[in-house]
């Protein structure tokens, strides 16, 4: 198999493309948030990766906290030259795991990028983007900060995560966005209203985070596989919970049905719709395990007709999903 590349961002207004494996892989449940976690396997999954061709890979300083980053370093250590290496700001917490602020100062900015290199062990970062949108500091002053380490030599492409419309204009009039995270999947399609017809127009590529919704697309989520420590079992996301989980379940049983027809995995087929979306989509589909990885890797394989893609928007309409994305949606879309 050889895995297809794509290109986020675009030359316009002094913008550099960044070109990433289409299929990339998101490195924040090695180290926290969903069920146990194991360095070992995870460094196997990163290597695996690689060897298949997934060299986009994402982390957070958030994710751990700082843990994340540093096994991730750890795994590319003498692969550097082979990896579109993304990471993130602003989800400001301490070492403890404890909850500070969304931080977007200038300052802020600056030192968050030194501990992710040092952490990461690079000099520098390919996309590094705003986590999430500090609504008490202009955008403009942000990314102004963050242009600085573009000009330094630090970071080569920036990115935003979550943010409005609006934000997202602003953003690119102080130095060019290459690409935006937002979660974008069969069962999270909202930023199809307003922030993907502004990110095309502006020439700015998706990556589309939790693209098989938090796993539940997968058919391999239920009530009883979730472990009580298992952030989708905490109250975080309220589609995991009551009658909303019993309604997107529900959901999962007609994606599976469709699967069947298609002779693939529910999950690959809802990753196939993600990437049936446009050249300009590059979703990081997150796991730990390489046979998961390699599962992912097979919806590449799967050819949608446009038949086929009204079928599973029929099957999942977008207002059918219960439950909002996260119990607090304050910082999304700011």
């Amino acid at each position: 198999m050889t895995l297809a590349r794509r290109t986020l961002g675009s030359s316009d207004k002094g913008g550099s493309p960044l070109e990433v494996s289409g299929l990339g892989l998101g490195c924040m449940g090695m180290s926290e948030f969903y069920s146990t976690t194991d360095e070992q396997a995870a460094i196997e999954t990163i290597h695996r990766a690689l060897d298949l061709g997934v060299t986009f890979l994402d982390t957070a300083d958030m994710y751990g906290p700082f843990t994340n980053e540093r096994l991730v370093g750890k795994a590319i250590a003498g692969r550097r030259d082979e990896v579109e290496l993304a990471t993130k700001f602003g989800n400001e917490r301490n070492a403890d795991g404890s909850w500070v602020r969304i931080n977007g100062t200038p300052d802020y900015v600056r030192r968050a990028c030194d501990a992710s290199l040092e952490r990461l062990g690079v000099d520098h970062i390919d996309l590094y983007y705003q986590h999430r949108v500090d609504k008490t500091v202009p955008i403009e002053d942000t990314v102004g900060a963050m242009k600085e380490l573009v000009e330094a030599g630090k970071v080569r492409h920036l990115g935003l995560s979550e943010a409005a419309a609006a934000t997202i204009r602003r953003a690119h009039d102080v130095h060019p966005v290459t690409a935006l995270q937002s979660e974008y999947s069969l069962f999270s399609r909202d930023i199809e209203d307003d922030v993907l017809p502004t990110i095309r127009e502006l020439g700015i590529g998706l990556v589309p985070y939790s693209p098989l919704g938090r796993g539940i697309l997968t058919g391999a989520v239920t009530r009883e596989t979730l472990a009580p420590h298992d952030s989708r079992a905490t109250g975080r996301f309220p589609r995991f919970a009551g009658d909303a989980l019993d309604a997107n379940l529900a959901l999962v049983e007609k994606v599976k049905r469709l699967a069947v027809e298609h002779g693939c995995t529910p999950g690959q087929l809802a990753l196939a719709w993600v990437l049936a979306q446009g050249d300009d989509v590059a979703p990081i589909p997150g796991t730990k395990r390489v046979r998961y990885l390699e599962e992912n890797l097979g919806a590449t394989e799967v050819e949608l007709t446009d038949d086929d893609l009204k079928a599973l928007e029929t099957a999942v309409p977008r207002d059918a999903v219960a439950g909002d994305r996260y119990a607090d949606m304050s910082t999304v879309n700011a």
